[in-house]
């Protein structure tokens, strides 16, 4: 779908510029385009080595794992079908620490692999359980305590204070969050309240062995 859009807004600008005979302006877009990819990626390539690095150090230090710790109730929560200790558990957490720090880059390899850990308790594979709506939600509106990939692109083209967002990062981040979880519980519920009834229970003795229920009569002489 994405490659479809990008293709159509390709062909649509080239056709527009063969009709309005600006093929040259055209052209030279596109060349311009190439060149600042290249350099705002280099510039990227540095901050996320740069807090890439300051991750393995904290996770060397023990301080994910504390972190791990202080955000274990709060997936306990979120995720209440999740077992405890199971290997999920640990993804989660791995994903929501990188998105806290801002590295969008860091977090998707371990939300991808939170998702196939989740898939292993779905008994339906073919449709996603509340866990995996939930991971998606949060992994999507997480909460950023520090913005690195903005911060980096507003220092590569020359921001006079490229830290200023933080603090309206934070807030508008705050607020897709909460929205997301108040989204997921509420899904949740109409979810439970739409699920058919379950059968009634068959007592034991009401059946006999291979047959149906016989009514108990007394015979009188």
């Amino acid at each position: 779908m994405i490659n479809g859009i990008w293709l159509g807004m390709i062909v649509i600008g080239f056709v527009f510029a063969a009709v309005n005979g600006r093929m040259d302006a055209f052209t030279a877009a596109v060349f311009d385009g190439a060149k600042n990819g290249v350099t705002v990626s280099f510039g990227l390539i540095s901050v996320l080595v740069f807090w890439m690095g300051m991750m393995r150090v904290a996770e060397d230090a023990g301080l994910l794992r504390k972190i791990a710790r202080l955000l274990g109730p709060v997936v306990g929560f979120l995720f209440p079908d999740v077992p405890k200790g199971h290997p999920a558990i640990g993804y989660i957490l791995s994903n929501m620490s990188a998105n806290l720090l801002g590295l969008g880059n860091a977090a998707t390899p371990m939300g991808i692999k939170a998702m196939q850990e989740l898939q292993t308790l779905n008994p339906d594979k073919e449709t996603a359980t509340p866990a995996m709506c939930t991971l998606l939600a949060l992994n999507t509106a997480s909460i950023t305590l520090i913005p690195a990939t903005l911060i980096a692109i507003r220092l590569n083209y020359g921001s006079a204070d490229p830290a200023g967002i933080v603090g309206t990062t934070l807030a508008a981040t705050a607020v897709a969050t909460l929205a997301a979880i108040g989204a997921d519980r509420l899904f949740r519920r109409l979810t439970l309240l739409r699920r058919p009834p379950k059968p009634p229970a068959v007592r034991t003795g009401d059946h006999a062995a291979g047959g149906s229920a016989v009514p108990h009569t007394s015979m009188k002489g």
